[in-house]
């Protein structure tokens, strides 16, 4: 698939690249307008939970992000190319919330996906009202009026969604003439909702983080990914003090500290690269994933006395953000230049049911900067290099693990190895969305990997990468982690000279099983810094059956691009000899893939009684975000658990990423060896 110009070379230096990557995105848009310019409907038949209207009201409204930031009454004076766009934007508008028009957006009702629209078009009438809102005819702006106003007395999720209602609800007030005093109670509400979404640390969760969730509203969960950051939360909150910061200053400025909290680790969640972990749902957006620090600029909650929040560490972090994308797009769009589903090459396996063709152009939020005139310090500030790169030229052993609390994950990238991770414990989802174990529940994510979705309920199909598997009927049916029991704990961990912190949960593969599993996360130390250890207690409750229960568990490494791998024989024999080729290598309880995208590979270093055997699993084409075509290497336990008994396994799980340093087939045979040494006495810490 070609690249799109003026994105896929784009330097992404300066606003001017940035302008010219957002005229580079909506060109390709152009040909798909609806006769009445209200709709934008993509060549492609491809189904959403939402009707097909709202669908093609996502096309219209989602490149409002960039387009309106960079009409701003604050910005410079706009690209022709954008200013005719955003003529098409406003005759759309008209129409769109005309009734009597062909192309009538429909009125908004309860769960309603125009619901999501309706904030970047209230975000224009904020940011922008001299385009967007003035130059309607006064039959227009009453017809606005209304349809935004019927965003209030509508069920809503509690989730990010309550931000979209208070944007409409400020455009109401300040742009379109409604008096506050008719919205007050409804922002107010909102906002207390959305103040329960608080998790510590600066973070919010998407949603109220507990089981005892509000009554009537369905399932609970525990979600702290990019919605909590760049999708929508922070996002919103850090808008919310640009055009609030008068009217509710104590709130704004609660906000820009929370926001400054937070960036003070959300930055680990992206590699020197600029490449993020991809984790969670809604992946398609792709490039909002930075989108925290484009709003976090253009609320300029700069604060020099913190190197995680100066201006030049925050343009680093977006444009480092934007210059991988650039550099990793060459299948990210269609051949017309258009977007598609999926993450690094189009992929449905890997969307959730509300994503329509015309969904990824979310994407177009971390485009706000485009708000700040060019003579603005964000401009002109340097770049600070990425953290850690910092930490390698101090060689601060320790520099790249860190324990994040709140969303209860450790993120990994020890200066002594070559790979960007995070360690994730005790997040799921639990409302009906695809692949939810997948993105949420599994115990590693990888910037350089990816993750990996099912495509079916055969083992293949399953594409069982960084979980533990276990099925009770000899490998018919298979089950991982989803929902965790409690909270999950942190444990310290000594190991020779070594202080480690490792997250501990509690999980059923069955939940009227009398089996539970106890799992604790190791990261990387300076004794093994190309391994984490996975070690499992396997506890078969007291019931009545006396008989054992045989388990087959397989626990699965990362999954690497391997497009024709060879075997090689065995761990056991020295192959620092063998080709650069690909290769595959087994034995009885390990397995290592050595590609050219790195080498991932799993051992079995515990192992209370029973089985194990290693092999490659070739999971299905697609399954991967970032490989369409990957291998996972993985260990085979089969275990008999007696009743009332505790069985202890650990898994050692190696990785390096192809990357700055370039190691040999030596230099990675001595890294392999140094692997983790664990005892039933070592474990027993745990």
């Amino acid at each position: 698939m070609p690249p799109l110009l003026e994105f896929s070379d784009n330097p992404f230096r300066d606003r001017e690249d940035i302008g010219k990557a957002t005229i580079a995105l909506i060109r390709a848009l152009k040909p798909y307008f609806s006769r009445g310019n209200a709709r934008v409907q993509l060549p492609v038949c491809s189904g959403s939970h939402f009707d097909e209207t709202a669908a093609q009201l996502e096309g219209f409204a989602r490149p409002i992000w960039a387009v309106a930031a960079a009409l701003a009454e604050t910005s410079c004076v706009p690209d022709p190319e954008l200013r005719c766009y955003a003529q098409r934007l406003v005759e759309g508008i008209a129409n769109g919330v005309n009734p009597e028009q062909p192309e009538y957006w429909g009125g908004i009702s309860d769960w309603d996906q125009r619901m999501v629209e309706a904030e970047p078009i209230s975000f224009a009438l904020l940011i922008a009202p001299g385009t967007f809102y003035e130059t309607l005819s006064e039959q227009s702006r009453l017809h606005l009026t209304e349809w935004l106003s019927r965003l209030n007395g509508k069920i809503m999720p509690v989730n990010n969604w309550r931000w979209f209602r208070i944007f409409s609800n400020l455009a109401l007030n300040r742009i379109c003439g409604v008096s506050i005093e008719s919205t007050r109670a409804l922002i107010e509400e909102d906002l207390a909702i959305l103040d329960q979404f608080e998790i510590g640390d600066g973070w919010c969760a998407d949603g109220i983080w507990k089981k005892d969730m509000m009554q009537g509203h369905g399932a609970y969960s525990r979600q702290a990914d990019y919605y909590s950051g760049s999708f929508a939360i922070q996002f919103s909150q850090l808008l919310y003090c640009v055009i609030a910061r008068d009217s509710d200053p104590d709130r704004a400025l609660h906000y820009r500290n929370q926001a400054r909290e937070f960036a003070s680790q959300f930055w680990r969640f992206f590699d020197e690269d600029g490449a993020a972990i991809p984790f969670g749902r809604s992946l398609t957006y792709r490039f909002a994933m930075g989108a925290f620090y484009a709003a976090f600029a253009l609320a300029k909650c700069y604060d020099s006395s913190n190197c995680y929040t100066s201006v030049g560490f925050v343009k680093g972090m977006l444009l480092r953000h934007l210059r991988w994308w650039a550099k990793h797009s060459d299948n990210v769009f269609a051949v017309d230049g258009t977007l598609t589903i999926g993450y690094l090459y189009p992929n449905m396996f890997m969307c959730e049911d509300y994503n329509s063709p015309q969904s990824p152009y979310w994407s177009m939020k971390s485009f706000v900067v485009l708000a700040l005139g060019a003579d603005d310090e964000f401009w002109t500030a340097s770049e600070i290099p990425h953290p850690l790169s910092l930490a390698y030229a101090k060689n601060s052993p320790l520099a790249g693990i860190k324990l994040l609390s709140a969303p209860c994950q450790i993120l990994c990238d020890h200066p002594l190895g070559q790979h960007h991770f995070m360690l994730s414990s005790g997040q799921y989802c639990q409302w009906p969305l695809k692949a939810t174990q997948a993105k949420y529940s599994k115990f590693a994510y990888s910037s350089a990997f990816g993750f990996s979705v099912p495509t079916g309920a055969l083992l293949s199909q399953l594409a069982l990468d960084n979980t533990l598997s276990i099925s009770r009927d000899n490998g018919e049916t298979w089950t991982t982690r989803w929902e965790t029991i409690g909270d999950p704990q942190v444990k310290a961990f000594a190991y020779e000279n070594f202080e480690i912190e490792c997250l501990q949960s509690i999980w059923k593969p069955w939940k009227a099983s009398n089996i539970e599993i106890e799992s604790t996360l190791i990261p990387p130390c300076d004794a093994w810094p190309d391994w984490h250890v996975r070690l499992h207690r396997i506890r078969r409750l007291h019931n009545n059956l006396t008989l054992p229960e045989s388990l087959s568990l397989v626990e699965g490494g990362f999954a690497i691009q391997a497009k024709q791998p060879r075997k090689m024989g065995t761990l056991g024999e020295d192959w620092r000899g063998t080709s650069e080729a690909e290769s595959i290598l087994n034995a009885s309880g390990s397995s290592l893939i050595l590609s050219h995208a790195g080498v991932s590979g799993v051992r079995s270093i515990l192992l209370s009684e029973g089985y194990t055997e290693g092999s490659v699993l070739k999971s299905d084409p697609n399954t991967n975000l970032i490989e369409p075509r990957a291998v996972i290497p993985t260990v085979l336990y089969k275990v008999d658990l007696q009743p009332t008994q505790e069985l202890t396994i650990a898994t050692a799980v190696f990785a390096i990423a192809n990357g700055k340093r370039h190691f040999s087939r030596a230099e990675l045979f001595q890294r392999w060896c140094q692997q983790p040494q664990f005892t039933e006495n070592i474990s027993s810490q745990l």
